[in-house]
């Protein structure tokens, strides 16, 4: 089967012009947020306390920065 003819034919199929629209919200607000996340806040906030120790985070933030 043609995927794109069925792509197009099913009903929560995503058109053009909302790609775009969603490409220029991606573009304008994506990356401040990712620059601005504290990578050690976000892992804080994520898991519950105590699930994680001080140094085990210390080398998930080591992953996380490469």
């Amino acid at each position: 089967m043609n995927v794109v003819s069925e792509l197009a034919s099913h009903p929560s199929a995503v058109n053009r012009e909302s790609l775009q629209v969603l490409a220029q919200w991606l573009k304008n607000n994506g990356a401040t947020r990712v620059r601005q996340t504290d990578p050690r806040r976000a892992i804080i906030e994520r898991y519950p306390a105590g699930l994680i120790n001080d140094a085990e985070l210390e080398a998930l933030l080591g992953i996380w920065h490469g």
